[in-house]
């Protein structure tokens, strides 16, 4: 077995990684024990990598070849890499001679290695000659990033990971990393177990997982915070807490700011906030007064279209306290993606160029394009991600280069989406993962090499850059995005730069990062010390790291001095705006997009490994249970969730940790995994066919947080249920399968179901106003093989209603390999056991004639499935109030905590389900005893 040392391709945590591979296929992952961001520790994502490039996903999810069609309505088909190049370069040399650069754009990802973005930026502005380049980092950090810029010069978060041992006080703004950066915060329980007096404060609009950790939940109403951090800037004004001699010698701008915050009292921003004005206060006496305080924030505040002003002003309470540039203390933007950060160095976006340089400046135009060798690098300002895609939808840009990344499910306005993808001329989807929504539209499709198979590095949110290694070749013909891009742009050059020497003469991904590296000498971010054989010496290291130094810096500012002419922070001094979409008569509810525990985006990598799907196996809509009655509604109910640009058909589930007149959806559900037809008979798009492109005017960073919906009940008496166990080779066709049906139904819904002895499950849940078709029901039955002797069969032609059961086994060894049901909405309440039964691969023999009997209830001895809590080895809820109730209650929570992982292992590997497991075991012992009974 060969063991390669690589770096996590999830979140921007950067977890380091072991990968274990043999024959040419990895067989296995586990976390990097000499890695600085996690010594070891994987969360249940990342825990699982090696599953998504099992010899069955190889095989059936991966794109393997080229392919393309002349026409968009023809089929695709595979085609070779010569062909397809060609084609793409001859197309791209007719757009360009006919409708200027500026026709194109190209539309990458957080997810690309440092190498590949450069190759992309270069192609774009050096040989292309457009700025229309940008990232889907734009949907998540380009607010952190221009608000770094505004307040402290540059876009360099000025702390690092080791500062959560050292903060006494921290302050969590719109993020939710018990979730979404669970390896950090694994890291924030130890220090607070250390260290209990540390306090902790979250602020955030729904009572996440953080929050209940936390000694202080500042619950606001959406889009709140640029009053809240005024509001606590006056606190610490009036109560004498601002570190003035700081704010004399290392700012400028406090005098404007300080006259905003005067009108913005603790009682006014309480009410706007919708918070008590006393936790307000206690909020601003503990960041203030701490030894240090450190605040990690995410998209609650950049997705928004007051995304900048909301950085800027929680960076404005660091500077007036003073907490920052020392061990504990600052403003750290938390990353979303592996390689955002990465991409912001090597200016892989509309509004940057490498090395932190601006485009909009023409010094530093000038110095890239003497670097890379050209005349001139483009003037015109580029279009960000929503203008892209208007344009591409108004008929402006006739190309679109997507990589690594799937609009169709992840932008805002899925409907303008769709426009612009049906409009464009051509649309170039570089891709691993087959199945996406965007690949409906593409004309070319280029497979992309994916982690483990690929050379290079990526930066986290710390500012460290980590090797990532290949452990095996790239299936199939799949290439590295880089010689994708270097393969097109050297059949370019010919008919752009006749007669010049090419800007691709790369034949190794070091090659792009030492021309990454040279753009970085002598700014803020300079990298000239490093060297891939550094990174493979002495492991990953932080920036600035200059020739000549001997190490890179943890933090930044700590002399005081910021990278700004006169080396002073800004305070910035922007006013309190509302969300861009208000609710109002037609659209009462605030909706806000969060993030499911073991998931990932839009799940095109994430989504092949069933057993993900066993924490939040469907989408469904929460809504805060006291705004449910009055509105005719319960849990259970489909509903219809409307927004002035689309709607959705969801289940509802009322959940008190969803704020008054609120709702909450994960955003990872998109068109593959929920669909059906709308009011006028339109597919459903997903999650996003609900969101606004409303953007922040400096960041133009959307404001997916915020939407302004109307929610109803939809009467869809017919319903229809599948579920079957299939051999993993078959899966990904059949799941292909049945999600081609989901637009039949008013609503669908198809989910992978974890594994049961070595076989993959999939899940269809359907509604419908009528009857579904005979014609219909015979096709699901076909793709679920219900034939031949062990099928068991109930047919009911007058009431519609139909019941088919496929035994695996038989007599008393026999169990359900899958099932159909039809009927109106009593007969599915009446046989929704029987779905049951299948997930848990239970002996149906036991159950004789209910099996078919329509009116038949859940069997008494049939206890509900209890949800899971931990993925790693699926302990489920029932089983960890068992366990706690048979203990009796007896010692501290730690104490019940560790004899509880000792006996079920529950928490003991990625800890994702620790905050669960917190909560259970500090139930009250009466609570539980009644719950188990």
């Amino acid at each position: 077995m060969l063991e390669t040392k690589s770096t996590c391709p999830y979140c921007g945590v950067g977890c380091g990684i072991i990968i274990e591979s043999e024959a040419g296929a990895i067989t296995g992952v586990r976390g990097d024990p000499e890695h600085p961001a996690n010594f070891g520790r994987l969360c249940s994502k990342g825990s699982t990598l090696h599953l998504t490039a099992a010899p069955v996903v190889l095989q059936t999810r991966r794109l393997l070849q080229p392919m393309l069609r002349a026409e968009r309505t023809a089929p695709m088909k595979a085609s070779s890499w010569d062909a397809v190049n060609q084609h793409v370069a001859d197309k791209l040399a007719a757009v360009i001679g006919e409708h200027g650069p500026d026709s194109v754009g190209f539309y990458i990802s957080g997810q690309l290695l440092t190498e590949d973005y450069h190759a992309f930026n270069k192609l774009a502005r050096a040989l292309v000659g457009t700025n229309n380049i940008d990232s889907n980092s734009r949907l998540c950090m380009s607010s952190a990033v221009v608000g770094y810029k505004q307040s402290l010069g540059v876009d360099a978060p000025p702390a690092c990971y080791e500062d959560l041992d050292h903060a006494d006080c921290v302050f969590i703004s719109g993020a939710n990393p018990a979730w979404a950066h669970p390896i950090l915060f694994r890291r924030l329980e130890a220090a607070k177990a250390s260290r209990p007096a540390m306090k902790v404060i979250v602020v955030d609009p729904r009572r996440t997982e953080s929050a209940e950790f936390a000694d202080l939940h500042l619950q606001i109403l959406p889009g709140t915070d640029v009053a809240l951090c005024l509001g606590l800037l006056h606190a610490c004004i009036w109560d004498g807490l601002l570190a003035q001699p700081f704010i004399d010698a290392h700012t400028t701008g406090f005098a404007e700011l300080k006259a905003l915050a005067r009108d913005m009292t603790p009682a006014q921003a309480a009410r706007i906030c919708g918070i008590k004005e006393v936790e307000l206060l206690q909020a601003a006496r503990w960041f203030a007064q701490s030894p240090a305080t450190l605040s990690l924030y995410c998209q609650g505040l950049n997705q928004s279209s007051s995304g900048t002003a909301k950085n800027t002003a929680l960076i404005n309470l660091h500077l007036a306290t003073g907490q920052i540039g020392r061990p504990g203390a600052g403003p750290f933007s938390l990353t979303g993606q592996p390689n955002a950060m990465g991409g912001r160095e090597v200016g892989g976006m509309a509004t940057l160029l490498p090395g932190h340089r601006d485009p909009n400046d023409a010094a530093h135009r000038a110095e890239i394009a003497a670097l890379w060798g050209v005349d001139a690098l483009p003037s015109r300002p580029g279009k960000t991600a929503v203008e892209l895609f208007e344009a591409a939808a108004r008929g402006e840009v006739k190309v679109l280069w997507i990589a690594c990344t799937n609009p169709a499910q992840s932008l805002p306005d899925q409907a303008l989406v769709r426009r612009a993808l049906e409009r464009c001329e051509l649309v170039i989807l570089q891709e691993c993962f087959a199945g996406t929504a965007t690949a409906a539209y593409a004309d070319v499709i280029l497979p992309a090499a994916t982690w483990g198979e690929k050379d290079g590095s990526v930066t986290n949110s710390e500012r460290r850059i980590s090797r990532v290694r290949a452990a095996i070749a790239p299936p199939g013909e799949a290439r590295s995005d880089w010689q994708i891009v270097r393969d097109v742009a050297r059949l370019l050059e010919p008919v752009l730069r006749p007669g010049r020497a090419s800007l691709f003469d790369f034949e190794r991904s070091e090659a792009l990062w030492l021309e990454h590296r040279e753009a970085t000498r002598g700014r803020d971010l300079d990298i000239s010390g490093l060297s891939y054989a550094l990174l493979d010496r002495d492991g990953p290291q932080q920036w600035p790291f200059p020739e000549g130094a001997l190490k890179g810096r943890a933090r930044l500012y700590e002399d005081g001095r910021f990278a700004a002419p006169d080396g002073r922070a800004r305070f910035i001094a922007k006013p309190y705006q509302a969300c861009a979409e208000q609710v109002d008569a037609r659209f009462p509810l605030g909706l806000t997009t969060s993030r499911m525990r073991d998931q990932w985006h839009g799940m095109s990598r994430s989504g092949v490994v069933s057993r993900l799907f066993g924490h939040s196996g469907a989408p469904v809509l929460r809504m805060n249970p006291q705004d449910m009655p009055r509105r005719g509604l319960k849990d259970g109910d489909l509903v219809r969730v409307r927004s002035r640009r689309g709607e959705i058909t969801l289940l509802l589930l009322g959940d008190a940790d969803v704020g008054a007149a609120q709702a909450d959806l994960a955003m990872h559900w998109g068109q593959e995994f929920v669909s059906g037809r709308g009011g006028q008979g339109q597919p459903l798009l997903g999650a996003n066919a609900l969101t606004q492109p409303a953007f922040c005017p400096d960041s133009k960073q959307p404001e997916l947080k915020f939407t302004a919906v109307d929610i109803k009940r939809l009467d869809l008496p017919w319903r229809l249920s599948a579920a079957v166990w299939v051999a993993p080779a078959e899966a990904a066709a059949l799941g292909l399968a049945l999600q081609g049906l989901m637009a039949e139904f008013d609503y669908a819904c198809c989910v992978p179901v974890p594994a049961q002895a070595g076989k993959e499950g999939w899940s269809f849940e359907a509604a419908h106003a009528t009857a579904p078709a005979p014609e219909l029901i015979a096709r699901m039955a076909a793709l679920l093989k219900l034939q031949g002797a062990k099928l068991l069969r109930y047919a009911d032609a007058q009431r519609g209603r139909t019941r088919l059961l496929l035994l695996d086994g038989v007599g008393a060894e026999a169990r359900l390999q899958a099932l159909l049901r039809v009927g109106e909405v009593d007969e599915r309440g009446g046989g929704a056991w029987l779905n049951q039964l299948w997930r848990d691969a239970a002996l149906v023999a036991p159950y004789g004639r209910s099996l078919l009997a329509p009116e038949a209830g859940a069997p008494q001895d049939l206890a509900p499935r209890s949800p899971q809590v931990c993925n790693c080895f699926d302990v489920s809820e029932a089983s960890i109030r068992a366990q706690l109730s048979a203990s009796g209650g007896a010692g501290t929570p730690a104490e019940r905590l560790q004899s509880l992982q000792a006996k079920l292992r529950c928490g003991t590997q990625c800890g994702s389900c620790l905050p669960a497991l917190r909560r259970l075991v500090d139930a009250p012992m009466p609570q539980i005893k009644e719950e188990v009974a």
